[in-house]
């Protein structure tokens, strides 16, 4: 399966759920207490996190979705730090505040890398969930997906309502579940339980084929438009009403924690929905996501550079196009695993044997290649102004196509000297008559300690001469 990165940063998703503060206190301990047989700790360092469904938003947010979050908080100073937090990255916070009833907080204090003990502060009876209802027909407009995290603490009582607001107003609406009573879910797009949650209500599955059938009876039954069922090492599979089972592999080399990871499931899910991607590619985005995050200690996050760096690595990246400070970000961390970064740069107008054969051995030397392009006015400004004869988006399609592109990118220059200087690769590459003094961004990769090579083009093959023919 080839995939594509949608445009997250085009996308608005709505996240109703149960918030909570994740607290954690870091000391070390020396000594047992005299009052009981307990060690005592000594707190040196403490860290607030956004946890349940505030870490469903906070993950949204680090693929670059615009994010609000909806959900019921005390009047306290976790709430107030909750809100903090989030707002510093970006997502707005609907928040019930009720004066009576605690924001959730999970304090775990930690010494020398183990928990010690777990503080739980909560009230999960359930609310008058009007107002929720209320916020979220307010929080809608524009959205292109709307996650309800149920994490059972009383927050989505009136779940029901919820989805029949986002159907009304044509919203998908994802559900993450809990418990055994799926029936208050009916009429979502779509439910994530994990297999252990999905068994709990549909029963013991001893095969895959079992599973299967009782995924397909559950969807008819809640009339879903689709069932995502999480299966660890074991992976995803993904039922939709009327198409063939997709069932994904695990994408995790290393599990070193999975707190969190069905949120990032979840949240990667509905921005590739949001941005209008096909729930098929959707869910193999979301099972990429979800084995990168697990190789990270504690609730963590995933960027989409670090989901097109992993689709590289498994050969899925297809259409590698990038925008300058993306790629950056993209080369910094290639050269964290020691890859040799090889660039080059042209109008590549018409895409010929020629072409293909000079980027195929400016590949060979190195790990990844970069090929810059420029754009439609600067291509005018040293071609003329009948070229070029694909516009830029076209050129970069097919350059992208090719096994031995990496990554391409565009720019506007007259040459690509900005670009080069703030890639700086080991290598750069140009191919035609030039001494590598000559050639653009050259001395500022000479003074960081890289190479430029100059490579000759294939004979008998030219953009122009393919123009010359196709006149004749």
């Amino acid at each position: 399966m080839t995939l594509s990165i949608p445009d997250f940063s085009e996308t608005l998703v709505v996240v109703a759920g149960d918030v909570m503060l994740d607290q954690y206190l870091f000391g070390s301990t020396g000594r047992i207490s005299p009052e009981a047989p307990v060690p005592v700790v000594h707190v040196q360092e403490t860290d607030d996190r956004p946890g349940g469904a505030a870490n469903v938003a906070v993950n949204l947010a680090a693929l670059g979705a615009s994010t609000r979050l909806i959900g019921v908080v005390g009047e306290d100073a976790a709430a107030d730090s909750l809100e903090s937090i989030l707002s510093g990255r970006g997502i707005g916070c609907d928040f019930n505040r009720v004066p009576d009833r605690p924001t959730i907080t999970k304090t775990r204090v930690q010494s020398r890398g183990q928990q010690l003990i777990r503080l739980d502060q909560e009230n999960a009876a359930a609310l008058p969930g009007d107002h929720l209802v209320a916020l979220l027909e307010n929080a809608i407009a524009g959205a292109g997906a709307v996650v309800l995290s149920d994490y059972g603490k009383g927050a989505l009582t009136e779940v029901g309502a919820m989805i029949r607001v986002c159907r009304d107003a044509g919203v998908p609406v994802l559900v993450d579940p809990k418990g055994t009573d799926f029936s208050k879910y009916r009429g979502a797009t779509l439910i994530t339980p994990n297999q252990s949650e999905f068994e709990a209500v549909a029963g013991v599955c001893g095969s895959d084929e079992e599973l299967v059938d009782r995924g397909r009876a559950m969807l008819e039954e809640l009339q879903l438009e689709a069932l995502l069922v999480t299966r660890s090492e074991k992976g995803m599979l993904l039922l939709e009403a009327g198409l063939e089972p997709l069932f994904l592999s695990t994408q995790a080399r290393e599990v070193y924690d999975v707190t969190g990871a069905g949120d990032t499931v979840i949240a990667t899910l509905a921005g590739a929905l949001a941005a209008r991607a096909p729930l098929a590619d959707s869910a193999a985005l979301a099972n990429l996501a979800a084995g990168l995050v697990v190789r990270k200690i504690g609730v963590a996050t995933i960027t989409p550079t670090e989901i097109r760096v992993a689709m590289h690595q498994r050969g899925q990246g297809g259409r590698g196009l990038v925008e300058r400070g993306e790629l950056v970000d993209m080369v910094s961390e290639s050269r964290e695993r020691g890859e040799r970064i090889v660039m080059t740069n042209g109008c590549f107008d018409i895409l010929h044997a020629g072409h293909v054969a000079y980027l195929e051995e400016a590949k060979s030397l190195g790990d990844r290649l970069i090929v810059a392009v420029n754009d439609d006015p600067s291509v005018r400004r040293l071609k003329g102004e009948s070229r070029p004869v694909n516009g830029l988006e076209d050129r970069m399609l097919v350059l992208a196509g090719l096994a031995a592109v990496d990554w391409v990118v565009p720019f506007s220059e007259d040459t690509p000297a900005e670009l080069i200087e703030a890639v700086l690769p080991d290598v750069l590459v140009k191919g035609g008559d030039y001494r590598p003094e000559e050639i653009a961004g050259g001395k500022a990769v000479l003074e960081n300690g890289g190479e430029v090579r100059v490579l000759t083009f294939r004979d008998g093959h030219s953009t122009s001469r393919i123009i010359e023919r196709l006149q004749q």
